[in-house]
């Protein structure tokens, strides 16, 4: 059998490895686009106080993510170094998941700020013990580029589901489970129990279905300081981690934002006239067809404008999540096969950057122009999801390329840590910029004009500003197309003189 036919990866075995990350995503959903509002709104937390627990754990959680990579890159057992990270970790995972979204009856605020942050801790420290394992097993199921590609793209279409299942139907699934007397604490704590369920199963899943190809050389001797200054002094290494820090801290105000945004931005009459048009509002209770009985089963119907939040937000959340599952489909292997990856990302980041600073713009009656921007921001945003991923293999691959040294774990969670510092930053920057404009914390409160402004700019402005230094840092990364395939050319002709197998 020759070298690349044994990098050749099953469609069976791309489809176990991407539920792994539709669990991981079941999780890391729900903190950008629910978190900081389940802290103000649900926990009762002032805004200051919710992002800086969010803040808190997401920093503990990225300190913490380098150590689980080194610790992986010297785990050593008959399923290989990072798959049994996956199973060890999928029962705690999925039980400190529910824990950190169930108050167990606490009613001081300031106990329950500490339970906030210890609970989130906890979920964090998991998750971290989960996906770095996780991530790195994408990068050593085969070293085949187009084969690397195809891996993450199947991974993302799985991920824009899990994305349309959170951010769709968390609202809608929390007010049926909250029964009639509308327990919300109760509705979230079912909702979550259901979420963890699925997470424990798809995480076995993903253990037994995938299998790790690519080992470090074995002359290979074990070194943490090199491993480490060989990651950092890497130029591309060094982009990517801007890139991804930016990122996620966009990501992560803009998905707190836009919680608030529907909720007090846009005309909730409005809201429900166009849910009236889109079939999913009828004042007079007029249940006809399959369809419409279907979705009143389920609580996904409105019925009075004071429904609108809820359904409208779904719907928004539902329409980005398919339309950027279409364009990972349709779009992300077709443009970095073709243009490359770097130049495929900075153009959808840069549009990405455009399309999200334009939701300043709608008035509060623009409805359908607020879901027009959503159409074309997720279009846009698509094709970059899978590559970022992608990006962090052949990072791995190019310290490999020049120091002659494998550290994988290291590599992703290094990358990770930039994650969770920027989904920390991000959620703590919202409700920080949301307190400073006068934001009033509860569930139902009504905000001043001024507090609808901060709103207004944390969802739009700041969030597009902070992607275009995301694409600044691109322009620095030197992994271009021709220079990934020929890198890869050398580093298989190294691994077939060694005899990796």
């Amino acid at each position: 059998m020759s070298y690349l036919k044994k990098q050749e990866v099953a469609l069976g075995e791309k489809l176990g490895y991407s539920l792994g990350d539709v669990a991981a995503n079941l999780v890391f959903q729900m903190m950008m686009v629910f978190q900081l509002k389940f802290y103000t709104d649900v926990f009762g937390l002032e805004g200051t106080i919710a992002g800086s627990v969010f803040l808190i754990a997401c920093i503990l959680g990225a300190f913490i993510d380098p150590f689980i990579g080194i610790l992986s890159d010297r785990t050593n057992t008959k399923w290989g170094k990072y798959r049994p990270w996956i199973l060890w970790t999928a029962l705690p995972f999925s039980v400190f998941y529910v824990l950190a979204y169930h108050n167990p009856g606490i009613e001081d605020k300031g106990l329950v700020a500490v339970y906030a942050t210890v609970s989130y801790i906890l979920l964090i420290i998991m998750y971290a013990c989960s996906s770095i394992p996780y991530s790195s097993l994408g990068g050593v199921m085969t070293s085949n580029i187009k084969e690397r590609t195809s891996i993450n793209a199947i991974r993302f279409i799985a991920v824009s589901i899990a994305q349309f299942v959170v951010q769709g139907l968390t609202l809608p699934l929390v007010n049926k489970f909250g029964g009639e007397e509308g327990n919300i604490q109760q509705g979230w704590t079912m909702t979550i129990a259901l979420f963890a369920v699925v997470a424990f199963i798809f995480l076995l899943i993903t253990f037994f279905s995938t299998k790790e190809r690519i080992q470090p050389p074995p002359t290979q001797e074990s070194s943490l300081k090199r491993d480490f200054l060989d990651t950092v002094s890497d130029i591309p290494w060094r982009s990517l981690f801007v890139l991804v820090l930016f990122i996620f801290i966009t990501i992560s105000m803009w998905g707190a934002s836009m919680n608030y945004y529907f909720q007090y931005n846009i005309d909730q009459k409005s809201m429900f006239d166009f849910l009236g048009m889109v079939g999913l509002a009828d004042a007079h209770h007029e249940k006809e067809g399959f369809w419409f009985t279907f979705l009143q089963s389920f609580n996904l119907i409105a019925y009075k404008p004071s429904d609108a939040y809820s359904i409208g937000f779904s719907l928004f959340n539902m329409l980005g999540a398919v339309i950027q599952m279409l364009g990972i489909i349709f779009l992300s292997e077709f443009l970095a096969n073709r243009y490359g990856k770097k130049q495929t990302f900075i153009v959808c980041l840069s549009l990405t950057a455009l399309f999200t600073a334009m939701f300043y713009l709608p008035s509060p009656v623009d409805i359908s122009f607020i879901f027009g921007l959503c159409f074309f921001k997720s279009l846009a945003y698509a094709p970059t999801v899978p590559l970022m991923w992608s990006m962090m293999g052949d990072v791995a691959d190019h310290v490999e390329y020049t120091s002659h040294r494998r550290a994988t774990g290291l590599c992703f969670s290094s990358i990770s840590f930039a994650l969770k510092m920027g989904l920390g930053l991000g959620g703590a920057l919202a409700g920080t910029i949301l307190s400073c404009f006068g934001y009033v914390s509860g569930l139902n409160g009504v905000q001043t004009e001024t507090a609808k402004e901060g709103i207004r700019l944390v969802s739009s402005i700041v969030p597009a500003i902070l992607f275009c230094v995301g694409v600044i840092a691109l322009l620095f990364y030197p992994i271009s197309k021709t220079y990934n395939e020929n890198m890869q050319v050398e580093l298989s002709a190294r691994r077939r003189k060694l005899d990796v197998k």
